[in-house]
């Protein structure tokens, strides 16, 4: 949906646009309608990542084939735009791909993107550089699988209930779970587990749910925030993307002080995690104190014409397709500054 919303904004008479998709499995379209097999592809296959054989007529290729003059291959571009979310999209793996190919590209490179995308050290670079994060410990499934009441009884000393357990390294709220008594902690242990070795628990506050676009490389800016107003307990996938309830408030009903206090917040957490170009950062704002706590920066947020990052900077005098230009000129722009890096070592015989 992001990705056809991009396209769709883009201006034609500006850009040629060459749709490219990445199967599940790995494999690359392109050539065809790569949108609609995609959209087929997934009617047919689970979510699981297997190895599956290529349907006639998909016209996948492999990484080998990007050598021009072997296979279809992929076409010469400018500027890659990525529109993948979670894992092999947005965590650094197809930004390093990108940076082998020396091709400019839309968003954060690989340090930003991974830093992004795992939540257990993106909160550890939160807390280095003084940004105020709520209280969590990282289990590794292993731990969990091996010592559980050893497990269970320090989770309960340490962060008590009730409590947020979520893979560390997912997005759109995909095996998170609200923990509210010890019996329900195992259960929602096994599900974090079936999505990452990783696994993040987290105390829960009572909290307004705030949002922050952040658009930029060097010198980064911050949107206008925005609240997330959920008719669930919380801001589940059900919230996030089949419940229409969930209401958007942009911007956020907010004193003037306090919503400085997160366009700084998310200015900050920007550059702490080295990002470029885009990203969005969601908080808490406690009910109780009202103190701000960072809760993640996500490097790929949704990008339909409805979602929060492109309209907040509606909000804040950025339209959809002038911010598309922006992020496009800011791809060039930090090609052009890490083209200046040096990466052959010359001796001055001199």
């Amino acid at each position: 949906m992001s990705a056809s919303s991009i396209m769709d904004a883009l201006d034609k008479d500006k850009y040629e646009i060459i749709p490219l998709g990445i199967t599940k499995e790995g494999r690359w379209l392109t050539s065809g309608d790569p949108m609609q097999v995609l959209k087929a592809r997934s009617k047919r296959h689970s979510s699981s990542r297997g190895r599956k054989q290529s349907a006639p007529g998909e016209h996948e290729t492999s990484l080998r084939e990007l050598v021009p003059g072997v296979g279809e291959g992929i076409p010469y571009v400018d500027v890659v735009f990525p529109v993948l979310h979670g894992p092999y999209g947005e965590d650094g793996t197809l930004q390093g791909l990108l940076e082998l190919a020396d091709i400019p590209y839309v968003g954060s490179g690989v340090l930003g993107s991974a830093l992004g995308m795992d939540k257990a050290a993106m909160k550890s670079v939160f807390r280095a550089e003084g940004l105020p994060i709520v209280d969590y410990v990282v289990v590794m499934r292993w731990v969990w699988e091996e010592r559980p009441t050893e497990l269970i009884q320090h989770l309960e000393e340490r962060i008590g209930y009730p409590c947020f357990v979520k893979p560390a390294n997912l997005g759109s709220s995909v095996g998170v779970s609200k923990v509210h008594m010890a019996a329900e902690l195992p259960a929602a242990l096994r599900l974090a587990a079936r999505y990452d070795r990783k696994i993040l628990v987290e105390k829960a506050v009572n909290a307004r749910e705030i949002e922050c676009s952040v658009l930029g490389n060097d010198h980064p800016s911050a949107s206008v925030a925005g609240e997330i107003v959920p008719k669930r307990e919380f801001y589940d996938y059900v919230a996030k993307y089949i419940d229409d309830a969930t209401e958007l408030v942009i911007p956020a009903d907010l004193p003037a002080e306090k919503m400085s206090e997160i366009q700084e917040l998310a200015v900050r957490a920007f550059t702490a995690l080295d990002c470029a170009g885009m990203a969005r950062v969601d908080f808490f704002l406690s009910r109780d104190s009202g103190q701000v706590f960072v809760n993640e920066l996500n490097t790929i947020p949704g990008f339909t014409a409805v979602s929060m990052y492109p309209k907040l900077w509606e909000a804040s005098g950025i339209s959809y397709p002038e911010l598309l230009d922006r992020l496009i000129q800011l791809a060039f722009e930090r090609y052009r500054d890490k083209s200046r890096i040096l990466t052959v070592y010359e001796i001055d015989e001199e």
